[in-house]
């Protein structure tokens, strides 16, 4: 008896078409401009703002470095807290009965009135930074992931205790590898909520100096209106957050495979 195997699906490429749409874009935008005459303090070209990337890569560069720091660190941190809060509400649900209330309160609360009080409680900006990134990032983290704990196949987990296994077993074998996919859909959410957090506290702390994120670069720009500066900052900005999106997508197909969707 002969066994055929299955045929291998073709891995796709990279798709152009999104590039292309960004490319059209661009050079409409560039044609406006110039048949506009609009003046660069109005609506800069997109040749002006890649000149000004040029010119200021040197700071700016250095503040994406600073606000992809705090993000990177809020995410992690938002990762952590997340995970660990919802592995003890499934073990213990008396804790989640008290907890959920205050992180419910955490992510109702707007973060523009929030972060003044940060900023006068802690002494260093890029701490009150963090923690104002943090808590915009971890609430969607907690209930993707809570989500995930408690999607388990009642059956198998019917199975795990006629086994006699233990909490943190049933916890480590059983609800966190199903609770996998919902993780990872929240670290795509919360990569850009931590950068928006970051970005907004930061505004509303008019941080200035070498330690400054793209957010003060932009609030900088805005006083001199320096708009192709502005822009080119906000530019950065989105290539961080599609970077973030773009890496937790690659993350999800390889630890996922064909389960995984976009």
């Amino acid at each position: 008896m002969s066994t055929s195997t299955p045929a291998r699906r073709p891995r796709r490429g990279p798709d152009p078409l999104p590039v292309l749409a960004l490319l059209v874009l661009a050079g409409a935008w560039e044609l406006l401009v110039r048949w506009a005459e609009l003046p660069a303090y109005t609506l800069p070209a997109p040749s002006r703002i890649a000149l000004t990337l040029f010119e200021q890569a040197g700071p700016l560069a250095a503040s994406a470095w600073f606000t992809l720091k705090v993000t990177g660190g809020a995410l992690a941190l938002a990762a952590a807290g997340g995970v660990l809060l919802a592995a003890v509400f499934v073990t213990l649900p008396v804790v989640e009965r008290a907890l959920w209330p205050l992180a419910v309160a955490l992510q109702v609360t707007p973060l523009v009135a929030i972060a003044p009080l940060i900023l006068i409680y802690l002494e260093s900006t890029t701490a009150a930074l963090l923690l104002c990134a943090w808590l915009v990032a971890f609430f969607p983290l907690l209930v993707n992931t809570l989500a995930g704990l408690r999607a388990v196949d009642p059956l198998l987990l019917d199975l795990f205790r006629l086994q006699r296994a233990s909490a943190w077993q049933r916890l480590c074998l059983l609800r966190l590898p199903t609770a996998l996919p919902h993780l990872l859909a929240g670290l795509k959410i919360a990569s850009g909520l931590s950068l928006i957090g970051a970005v907004s506290a930061e505004m509303v702390a008019g941080a200035a100096g070498r330690e400054t994120g793209l957010a003060s670069r932009i609030l900088e720009a805005s006083f001199r209106t320096e708009t192709p500066k502005m822009f080119a900052a906000l530019l950065l900005l989105v290539l961080i957050g599609w970077a973030l999106h773009a890496g937790f997508e690659a993350l999800a197909r390889r630890l996922l495979g064909p389960a995984a969707r976009d």
